[in-house]
């Protein structure tokens, strides 16, 4: 009996290591599907990060120009209002991957004017040297050929979708040229266009900005301006610190409210936010005093006047700064929105004196700005935790 069991023993040793080889190619095809998803998640987040740096350039961008400008306010105020309606804090990032499209298409624009820049270097450079000789001539045939070439890549870039990879290699396969030049290129350019456009959903923006600018101007109005004549007049300079430190702690919460209901009443609603400070006290002091403690060192940038073409540098600090703390403050109002009855009076009575320091300290800052900023007494009307983001309106 024993001797059987030794022949059998080399019977199951092979059986065992049959099902090896018939493993192999499973185990190859599961390592490059975790590798595929690997890389297409890698490329994912990489893609998000540009989108995120992308945005935020746009909006300091924006931010820089007239009228403009309000895009970047109705942004701050709908990324606050979608965090007060869901309470999350990512979905504040609006229009992440939109961004990115939007910088890959700057990017892809930019690398293909190189050319074109060169070429205008070297025609510059052969002008200075031998005016009017054949190297400036030669210069200027070729930055004429370069010149239609590059808005040949460029039409052709655009008309495929405008993405970075489109700038890349603008023209695609022989068969997309022979199909789209048969006809129907132009129309699906059009109709391409238009949608992408329509999906930036700029004129919500613009209005939000824009009314949101209007009603928190008409509540800071007259503070700021009591507050500017406190050199000419002390009583009333008291008067407008005190006014700004009772309206100022209120008038982030009212644009969140604005932005989420979307009526203009809203803004000038101090009751409902009274209501929602009692049931979330603490989120509603934090919030604050992260909105206001961040535009403090936004006042060390006006110093003195910088170039109008430069204003989308100081915007960019601008837009870093206080774009976080709306979405604190949305975050805030989401939850005062989930509870039904307020907090106890001993954590109300924590939050408000919270507020009140807070609140006195960005009176004083405010105050002190007109001696420090370029603009003088127009700094005090400059208030960027709750206005534009941008250094200097009168830009």
């Amino acid at each position: 009996m024993h001797d059987s069991m030794l022949l059998e023993e080399p019977l199951i040793v092979v059986e065992a290591g049959a099902p090896t080889a018939e493993a192999r190619p499973r185990r190859l095809r599961l390592l490059r599907g975790l590798l595929r998803r690997l890389g297409s998640g890698t490329a994912s987040a990489l893609g998000w990060v540009f989108g995120v740096v992308s945005l935020i350039l746009g909006l300091s961008i924006l931010a820089a120009l007239p009228i403009l400008q309000f895009l970047s306010l109705g942004y701050f105020l709908e990324s606050s209002a979608r965090v007060a309606r869901s309470g999350r804090l990512r979905d504040g990032f609006i229009g992440v991957r939109l961004a990115g499209r939007v910088g890959g298409t700057a990017v892809g624009v930019c690398l293909s004017l190189i050319p074109l820049w060169m070429a205008g270097l070297y025609a510059g450079s052969a002008a200075v040297i031998d005016p009017g000789g054949s190297v400036e001539r030669t210069w200027r045939v070729v930055g004429g050929l370069v010149w239609g070439g590059t808005c040949l890549h460029l039409l052709a870039g655009f008309a495929r979708g405008g993405r970075f990879r489109h700038f890349v290699w603008p023209f695609g396969n022989p068969r997309w040229v022979y199909r789209n030049f048969r006809g129907g290129l132009y129309a699906d350019a059009r109709d391409g266009f238009w949608s992408f456009v329509g999906r930036l959903r700029l004129p919500h923006y613009f209005r939000l900005g824009l009314v949101g600018f209007l009603g928190t101007l008409a509540w800071l109005i007259v503070p700021s301006a009591l507050l500017a004549s406190s050199a000419r007049f002390p009583v009333l300079g008291v008067l407008g610190a005190v006014s700004l430190a009772v309206v100022a702690p209120r008038l982030p919460f009212l644009q969140v409210r604005y932005a989420v209901e979307g009526r203009t009443s809203e803004l000038f609603s101090f009751r409902a936010v009274r209501q929602g400070f009692g049931r979330a006290p603490w989120a509603f002091a934090f919030a604050l005093a992260v909105l206001l403690l961040a535009s403090v060192p936004l006042y060390l940038l006006k110093i003195e006047m910088i170039p109008r073409e430069a204003a989308w540098l100081p915007s960019l600090v601008f837009v870093v700064f206080l774009a976080p703390a709306h979405t604190l403050v949305g975050w805030a109002y989401a939850r005062s929105r989930r509870r039904d009855r307020p907090r106890h009076w001993f954590f109300r009575i924590l939050g408000r004196l919270a507020i009140i320091v807070v609140a006195l300290f960005y009176v004083l800052v405010v105050f002190l700005s007109q001696y420090t900023s370029w603009g003088g007494l127009w700094s005090v009307y400059e208030q960027h935790a709750f206005l534009l983001p941008v250094p200097f309106l009168s830009m």
